[in-house]
């Protein structure tokens, strides 16, 4: 549906891995896309909004974490924290000027830490099905005493997936996850926030940006409910929203300088 860009697929190296991008260059307010759990930079998603970006002349950047995609390492070595961290190294490394971050699912908690290490840096935040804390709130206080005893003791429980093969859920991704929980004070962040969520969401309640909005600290936060939109929200339909709304935050941020 989304046809490919003028990017070029590259590798930025960090403590001995390499994270795989693609950057388009333009002018900024630029736009960083934060991918989900187990996705990678070659989704709907992230291709249509290379693909908006670049009709706009707005520079724009799409990663994968390690152990997603074309980045190095296994995907059962990660963790909240080594994601932020490359996420981090991207936005610090790979974008220059104010930045919109927008992040889906996952990426959600993503674009959260990255705006609080570099709040000076961002103009604007796009949460698609924003999942921060999913970790403790999703998974682990769902398990059953049985699934909870295998995942502590043997390090990994095999949970199936409606996208596809079975995602590995590790011990360290539930304790690395409590280091970095957001939803249990408040979010010191006041830049314009958007959160779009689908109301037949299977995965991530629609409920959590409600919860985000309320910790932010931001006054300029507007959430938009997809009445029958599902966790992915990449429908003909869903992405046109996603890149008017995206376009809205541009247009309203332009002009913006980095502090």
């Amino acid at each position: 549906m989304f046809n490919q860009t003028n990017s070029k697929e590259n590798t930025l190296a960090r403590d001995g891995a390499t994270i795989a991008y693609r950057r388009t260059e333009g002018s900024t307010p630029g736009v960083i896309f934060m991918g989900g759990f187990n996705s990678d930079m070659t989704g709907t998603k992230a291709v249509a909004f290379e693909e908006f970006c670049g009709k706009r002349g707005t520079a724009f950047v799409r990663f994968d974490y390690q152990g997603h995609g074309a980045s190095s390492g296994r995907f059962e070595d990660g963790g909240i924290g080594l994601w932020s961290r490359d996420a981090l190294a991207v936005f610090d490394q790979m974008t220059s000027g104010p930045q919109i971050i927008v992040g889906s699912s996952m990426g959600g908690w993503m674009m959260l830490l990255t705006a609080l290490a570099r709040p000076e840096r961002v103009a604007g935040l796009v949460g698609i099905a924003a999942a921060p804390d999913f970790t403790e709130d999703l998974i682990w206080s769902t398990l059953d005493d049985d699934d909870r005893t295998t995942l502590m003791e043997t390090g990994v429980l095999m949970q199936p997936s409606e996208y596809g093969d079975p995602y590995p859920y590790t011990r360290h991704l539930i304790e690395d996850g409590r280091q970095h929980l957001l939803l249990r004070e408040n979010i010191p962040l006041t830049c314009p926030v958007r959160l779009l969520h689908g109301m037949r969401d299977a995965d991530v309640p629609w409920r959590t940006s409600q919860r985000i909005a309320e910790r932010l600290a931001s006054e300029d936060v507007r959430i938009t409910l997809v009445k029958d939109g599902d966790h992915r929200l990449s429908r003909e339909r869903d992405i046109a929203l996603l890149c008017r709304t995206v376009g809205e935050l541009l247009d309203e941020t332009k002009g913006i300088s980095a502090a």
